[in-house]
């Protein structure tokens, strides 16, 4: 090898989900639904947020950008994912590999942030509804997503000044179905051991701080509305069980995998799928069909949009 930083490989070769060609034509259609599905789900919300005067409040504006989010995680490697299920030959140039971990730890830190200015928002609602108003200004919402996408953007810079430089001569292969940080990283030149601590304290340090702070945000909302009604308490219960299902399926995957000993596993696999594509899709269904602000603000939209005879269909979609 010509040098510590030369790069001889070009390309990277990913594995994808499956080698059965079966599988692949299965795994085709239902990705692609899915992602379909996530497209169209977070887009309703965004724009029923946008145009619904009753709904521009910092609870919804925080939502709304949470479905932006979520377009563009499931959208950094979806697609690809979906074409190569039709490709024999699974290929990404090496430009194209470092603009997947670069965008999947944008996205991913900047969502965990926004999920923390979430439950925030939730805290202040619930514990300091006097202060909502207040303290929950339009400048401090604009500032908790602006303060998301710079912790996205320094988390992810960060993970690949430690990677970017590294020197590739072969193998070139990844099991995976998008250039994931820790296998790309085990195919470097060199002993990466310390290239890989930084990167799982790195992971560490963001993950667990706000996994930790969601937890607390959580356990004193419950301690608050203990003391009031019980219909508060059964309220806020089957709210935050919804928020807690959605972080434990976000937060589960990315801790196993970014957190764990820097060891991979086939299940890696597995798990990326569901902080990339189920998550988001997830996030519509809980945050938004089990809000009846939301669901008539949606009827609202629909019915001024469609004909009459189909607004008894819409209807049905939302009992």
């Amino acid at each position: 090898m010509e040098g510590a930083n030369s790069t001889v490989v070009s390309e990277f070769v990913l594995l994808g989900l499956s080698s059965s060609q079966e599988l692949q034509l299965f795994f085709f259609i239902f990705f692609s639904l899915l992602y379909g599905l996530i497209i169209l789900g977070n887009l309703l919300i965004i724009i029923t947020v946008t145009f619904d005067a009753h709904l521009h409040s910092p609870m919804y504006f925080l939502l709304g950008n949470l479905s932006f989010v979520d377009i563009c995680q499931s959208s950094f490697a979806t697609p690809k994912m979906i074409a190569d299920f039709l490709n024999e030959h699974k290929t990404i140039s090496f430009n194209g590999c470092i603009a997947q971990i670069f965008f999947i730890h944008l996205f991913t830190g900047g969502e965990m942030v926004l999920l923390v200015s979430m439950a925030y928002d939730r805290y202040v609602a619930i514990c300091k509804p006097l202060h909502y108003v207040t303290i929950m200004n339009q400048n401090v919402c604009i500032a908790l997503v602006l303060i998301s996408w710079a912790v996205g953007f320094v988390h992810t810079m960060s993970q690949l000044s430690f990677t970017v430089n590294l020197p590739f001569c072969g193998p070139n292969v990844v099991d995976s179905f998008f250039c994931d940080l820790p296998r790309v990283t085990k195919l470097a030149c060199l002993d990466s051991y310390t290239i890989e601590i930084l990167i799982v304290v790195n992971s560490g340090i963001l993950s667990l701080s706000t996994f930790f702070l969601l937890l607390i945000s959580y356990i004193v909302i419950l301690l608050t509305v203990r003391y009031k009604s019980s219909a508060a308490m059964a309220k806020a219960l089957s709210t935050l069980s919804a928020h807690i299902m959605v972080v434990i399926l976000f937060f589960g995957p990315c801790i196993f995998i970014y957190v764990w000993p820097f060891t991979t596993y086939p299940v890696d696999k597995v798990l990326a799928i569901f902080y990339t594509i189920f998550t988001p899709i997830l996030n519509p269904i809980i945050y938004t069909l089990r809000n009846k602000d939301m669901k008539a603000a949606m009827r609202k939209l629909m019915t001024r949009n469609l004909k009459p005879k189909k607004i008894s269909e819409i209807n049905v979609l939302f009992v």
